[in-house]
């Protein structure tokens, strides 16, 4: 018998306690500083520990035989490949690369979009593609840019007829958009079968107009807001999304009062979202003003507690620890975080095919195009699609991989050149946080 590898074992932040998660056995206890020197002892065999307690640990899956554990991480993975495969399929659809923003943190500005346009011949081939190659999937669809409800006759057109089709087939949308056109859309919109319209405010009007801009410098935060007014008041979902580095963190409390006060917070068509600002395509201008995944939760974790009312606007994840918190148990094993080319697609107006919404419009992550006709680079598809923690050489002894999966397959393509390659998460020290917060 020998302690798991799976086990999840370290102290809570600010406490004299400790906290273990076992995502495979699926359990999770609080320790006492001496409950915690018992499996220090258990693990090192430097300490004799009562029966009754290797008992429970025996019972949680703590403490366990290798084979029959790997026995349980075989058939907990064809439960994740299986429910995988039964799972709905997200597929991006981008009308244009352009914008009418200039937002400071841009990863597209260095793309140099095709001077070609959408026409309602590439829509059907889109929806024919995708009506074939995902059949009998249950599927939507997410309509992303650039900025996709840019103000112009031709682009309502578009919108309009992409809308039609989706109806047509059945299908929800989704719109990732900047916000500033909503109000003028929003009789668009609404004749569709709308999920979800995700708009992003990166502040207060003050922190927000230096960030997210006109491309003639004019701010758009008093527009944006008025955009989210009429899309709750017409029962559309909202998930609000704030892209958060060093430079405006400081300036969340003051947006949760002002989506508290604004009455937002109690809307059931509200909710929201923290992006983390990180390098993704091209080098940021200014890098240093980014925080790592650990840096920017350990500032969000002090915030809240100097501002605990932040909780109503947004409530951090903290890895797997929100989760055991409001649903009493751990979520499903892991075994893969990255969704590309398994339950994300994405395809743009050049008629292109790419992965995921991190890769879409580089010109070499594409998989194929969809338009004029299909042609699929199928040893590519199968490098994206065979990733996951056991394909993924660093992952298979790590004791956090089933509440990590592997990350991000384009950060760590970026990173190391190879798909099959890491982009870790600090899960251990979120958890510190979580249990601190939640528990």
């Amino acid at each position: 018998m020998v302690f798991s590898k799976h086990n999840i074992f370290s102290n809570i932040k600010d406490s004299e306690n400790f906290f273990i998660v076992n995502l495979l056995s699926g359990n999770a206890d609080i320790l006492s500083p001496d409950e915690a020197c018992k499996i220090d002892g258990l693990r090192n065999s430097k300490e004799i520990v009562s029966d009754d307690f290797v008992n429970d640990m025996v019972a949680k899956g703590y403490w366990v035989d290798e084979t029959e554990e790997n026995k349980l991480y075989k058939s907990k993975y064809l439960d994740f490949i299986d429910n995988r495969d039964n799972d709905e399929v997200q597929l991006f659809f981008v009308p244009n690369y352009s914008c009418n923003f200039a937002c400071s943190y841009c990863y597209q500005d260095e793309y140099a979009p095709a001077k070609s346009e959408l026409t309602n011949e590439i829509v059907d081939a889109f929806f024919t593609y995708i009506q074939k190659e995902f059949a009998g999937r249950r599927k939507y669809i997410t309509v992303f840019g650039g900025e996709p409800l840019l103000n112009s006759p031709k682009q309502k057109e578009i919108i309009t007829y992409l809308v039609e089709q989706s109806n047509k087939v059945g299908l929800e949308l989704c719109f990732v958009t900047n916000g500033y056109t909503l109000a003028e859309y929003i009789d668009i919109l609404k004749k569709g079968r709308i999920r979800e319209i995700q708009i992003t405010l990166d502040g207060t009007a003050a922190v927000h107009n230096v960030r997210r801009f006109l491309k003639g410098g004019a701010g758009t935060f008093d527009k944006i807001v008025n955009g989210i007014d009429v899309t709750l008041a017409n029962k559309l979902n909202v998930n609000l999304r704030m892209v958060i580095d060093k430079e405006n963190i400081n300036n969340l409390p003051e947006l949760a009062r002002f989506a508290i006060d604004k009455g937002w917070t109690k809307n059931s068509y509200f909710k929201t979202q923290i992006g983390r600002n990180y390098e993704l395509h091209h080098c940021q201008s200014a890098p240093d003003k980014l925080f790592t995944r650990v840096s920017l939760y350990e500032s969000l974790y002090s915030l809240i507690k100097q501002h605990p009312y932040i909780v109503e606007f947004y409530k951090p994840a903290y890895s797997i620890s929100k989760f055991l918190a409001e649903n009493g148990s751990l979520p499903a094993p892991l075994f893969d975080s990255c969704p590309a080319c398994k339950t994300e697609w994405a395809f743009d107006y050049t008629g292109h095919i790419y992965p995921c919404t991190a890769t879409v419009g580089k010109a070499d992550e594409s998989l194929g195009t969809f338009y004029p006709q299909t042609a699929l680079n199928t040893s590519l598809i199968n490098e994206w699609e065979k990733r996951d923690v056991t394909t993924i050489n660093d992952c298979k002894d790590c004791s956090l991989q089933l509440a990590c999966g592997g990350g991000c397959g384009s950060v760590a393509k970026n990173q190391s050149g190879q798909i099959c390659s890491t982009d870790c998460r600090p899960v251990k020290e979120l958890i510190e946080l979580g249990f601190a917060s939640y528990f």
